[in-house]
């Protein structure tokens, strides 16, 4: 008999790798490939030691042990991600992006684990989830067809630069959705100062939403003043800049109501107009779940179409 086998130096999360091991190498048992896998502690340095046995005498003939090398390096690059990558993360930011707060590089690292977890279920993202992966298997595959032991902190600090390239662009993307964000989140500030030094106009402002990027404003008597609000607006912007998302909000920023009522808010092809409208008049923007006003211009603008 022959013993042919896999050594991973480790530094901690031992038992954690022979687990994950394990659970990936029970495929082998299907396969009636028997293996062994031990931790092993000398002069202070520990290493998971994984054994195939096969016969010498058809050894020639098997595969077991490419089978073993591969199974290996798909536990171990679960590990790698799941073990690896936040402290990978935070050293690429520490490093890169030094000139940011620690609140301000947890935000970036809390954006980046979102894009790597795919939160937004993206589907490119899903594609960047799957590469990444086998890129790891890869490196791993490359690695044992060299040498049968290997130290993982080394292997994941030296040998996966693509890998380490791919965090370092999420991280850049993701600096750039922070600043955006800090941004906007400036922008909104500013339009409630704008809103707060306003005297209010009305009490009551309808904004009724049609079909496209078009909307109508009422009156707390509910009489139409969408002309009066935007005229002023409309003479100082040539016709082919005129943004209506920009004139909504400017409106209701000009009028200031106490309260703004929106109907057929389901229309908003602009979710993020939307939002920073709740956002600027915080606590005073109230989504119409239906009334007279919603049904006649919903019918209104259905005979439009």
């Amino acid at each position: 008999m022959q013993y042919q086998y896999l050594s991973i130096g480790v530094n901690d999360n031992a038992e954690n790798i022979v687990q994950q091991i394990d659970k990936e190498l029970q495929q082998l048992k299907e396969k009636s490939i028997n293996y062994s896998i031990k931790e092993i502690n000398f002069e202070g340095e520990t290493s998971v030691v994984c054994n195939i046995e096969e016969e010498a005498l058809i050894s020639k003939n098997s595969n077991q042990y490419e089978l073993l090398k591969f199974h290996v390096s798909n536990a171990l690059a679960d590990h790698v991600i799941k073990q690896y990558e936040e402290k990978l993360l935070i050293r690429i930011i520490n490093s890169n992006y030094g000139y940011f707060n620690s609140s301000e590089k947890k935000e970036i690292l809390h954006i980046s684990q979102k894009i790597i977890r795919n939160d937004d279920k993206v589907f490119f993202n899903t594609l960047f989830q799957i590469r990444r992966r086998n890129m790891i298997i890869k490196k791993l595959m490359e690695y044992f067809e060299g040498s049968s032991n290997i130290i993982l902190d080394g292997f994941v600090n030296f040998r996966l630069k693509e890998y380490i390239k791919e965090l370092e662009e999420i991280i850049d993307n993701a600096v750039d959705d922070f600043l955006i964000e800090r941004e906007y989140k400036e922008f909104i500030r500013l339009l409630r100062y704008f809103v707060e030094i306003q005297d209010s106009k009305f009490n009551f402002v309808h904004v009724i939403m049609q079909y496209g990027d078009q909307y109508i404003l009422l009156d707390e008597k509910k009489q139409e003043i969408t002309n009066e609000c935007i005229q002023d607006f409309l003479t100082e912007l040539p016709e082919t800049e005129i943004n209506h998302d920009d004139l909504l909000v400017s409106s209701l920023i000009t009028l200031a109501p106490k309260s703004i009522i929106i109907h057929n808010w389901e229309r908003f092809k602009n979710q993020k107009l939307l939002d920073t409208i709740k956002n600027v008049f915080s606590g005073k923007v109230v989504l119409c779940s239906g009334c007279s006003i919603c049904e006649y211009n919903m019918a209104k603008s259905d005979r439009k179409e």
